[in-house]
């Protein structure tokens, strides 16, 4: 009984100790216990009103075990010590039932010295009322310029990751990040939209991001038809961010390995434009996307994916390293290696030397929906979403709608013919990997009819 109790109590560090002890004792060969513990505030605001305030707690836990070739993971939200004991159990069951994958890599060996910094939250603020104080900031911007209403959602997150992992790593690192996703309406079909991201109230700017989302609303009123072609084309922001998280995506040796990225065979060969660089890094403090360690517990380091246009390196965590000989680039996902940060480097221009720089053309705010008709040649398309515009003579000539992106992922990137100086971080739920993004002109896109 006195043991049951003790049990009962332990903080979240020693509950990670008891579910690698459990889970090595009932066979496994090799565990990761990670516990979360955070409280999350959201805010989501239309027609210029706040109209949900909502606050809650969050507490997961997340097992994963090998035995071997075969390997599972669990998932629960009750941290009872009964609750732990059946998802070890549960974990064990479905990896003995699983089929074996091809490599086994034994998880790295620790213990990692993490870097202090990293391990510490930026300084965010969750007041509510500061809160409710930007969300009236971002709409408040936005109507001044030129919206009517404005909709989206804010959200205030802060909390602690303890990993353990049978490998003898261990780490405790705290976060705290605000967000906030702007959509200004200057009739129902002219729309603008742009986010502010930040792991410190120093960064976080939602009154910027009103301002932009307004500006693009008010230029997008009175769109026409599109005409299908290929287009120079001006990607803003939020688009290119996207096209770049795809890239860090298809960066990952699983999807490598599987035949489901376009980047398969290209280590060491030109692959983009020489003036685009992209970079994984969560190695920065108190940006939305740092952590001090990945899902092995191997501390994380800047991983250079495209170095002026030539493929440098596949993301790994430690199997997908073993079977391609290589070693990991601390990029852990125990399944999937997956980006953190990524940053698109290289000097640009400023947006109005952008633009003037383009006689014929389109410029493209944003996009949603992107699909893959073939992901291992790159073959996508993707929808032009709030503000598209035609551009002649080096400034925009009108707002249009009705065109959809068909193209494919190695022509666009090779085709960047500019950057832009300003960058912005990104994330939405379009975007889930944060990206340090600029605009970007793009020789040839093609254009085709959207058929929504």
């Amino acid at each position: 009984m006195r043991s049951l109790e003790i049990l009962r109590r332990m903080d979240p560090g020693k509950l990670t100790r008891f579910i690698v002890s459990n889970a090595l004792k009932l066979g496994a060969t090799d565990v990761v216990a990670e516990i979360y513990v955070g409280r999350e505030r959201r805010i989501k605001f239309a027609n210029n009103e706040v109209v949900v305030s909502e606050e809650r707690d969050e507490r997961t836990a997340e097992i994963f075990v090998a035995i071997r070739e075969k390997r599972a993971s669990v998932s629960i939200d009750d941290l009872s010590i009964q609750s732990i004991r059946e998802a070890v159990k549960q974990a064990i069951s479905l990896a003995k039932m699983s089929e074996p994958a091809e490599t086994y890599a034994e998880l790295p060996r620790g213990p990692f010295k993490y870097d202090k910094g990293l391990l510490r939250a930026g300084k965010v603020s969750g007041d509510p009322e500061k809160l409710i104080d930007h969300v009236e900031a971002a709409v408040n911007a936005a109507l001044a310029e030129g919206a009517e209403r404005a909709a989206g959602t804010l959200i205030y997150s802060s909390g602690k990751t303890w990993l353990r992992t049978s490998g003898r790593a261990y780490g405790v690192a705290n976060e705290a990040t605000i967000e906030i996703s702007v959509r200004a309406l200057a009739s129902e079909d002219a729309a603008g939209h742009f986010v502010s991201i930040a792991a410190d109230d120093r960064d976080f700017d939602p009154e910027g991001a009103g301002k932009r989302a307004g500006e693009i609303a008010k230029m997008a009123l009175n769109p026409v038809e599109g005409e299908p072609g290929e287009y120079e084309t001006l990607l803003g922001p939020m688009i290119f961010a996207h096209l770049a998280e795809h890239v860090g995506d298809a960066s990952s040796a699983f999807y490598v390995d599987a035949g489901l990225s376009f980047l398969k065979d290209k280590l060491g060969q030109e692959v983009s434009s020489k003036i685009f660089s992209l970079v994984d890094d969560p190695t920065i403090p108190k940006t939305y996307g740092s952590a001090p360690f990945d899902d092995e517990g191997v501390p994380t380091r800047r991983n250079v994916i495209i170095d002026r246009g030539v493929l440098k390196t596949y993301l790994h965590n430690s199997t997908t390293a073993k079977k391609f000989g290589a070693e990991t680039t601390a990029n852990a996902g125990l399944i999937v290696p997956t980006p953190f940060n990524l940053i698109v480097e290289g000097r640009g221009k400023n947006f109005e030397k952008l633009l003037s720089s383009i006689d014929d053309g389109i410029y493209v705010t944003n996009d949603w929906y992107l699909r893959y008709q073939n992901y291992r040649t790159g073959d996508f398309s993707t929808i032009p979403r709030d503000g598209l515009f035609r551009i002649k003579r080096g400034s925009i000539e009108s707002s249009i709608k009705g065109l959809r992106i068909s193209d494919n992922m190695l022509r666009i990137l090779s085709g960047i013919r500019e950057l832009g100086r300003e960058r912005y971080w990104i994330s939405w739920w379009e975007v889930e990997t944060p990206v340090y993004a600029p605009h970007a002109i793009i020789e040839k896109v093609n254009f085709t009819k959207s058929t929504i």
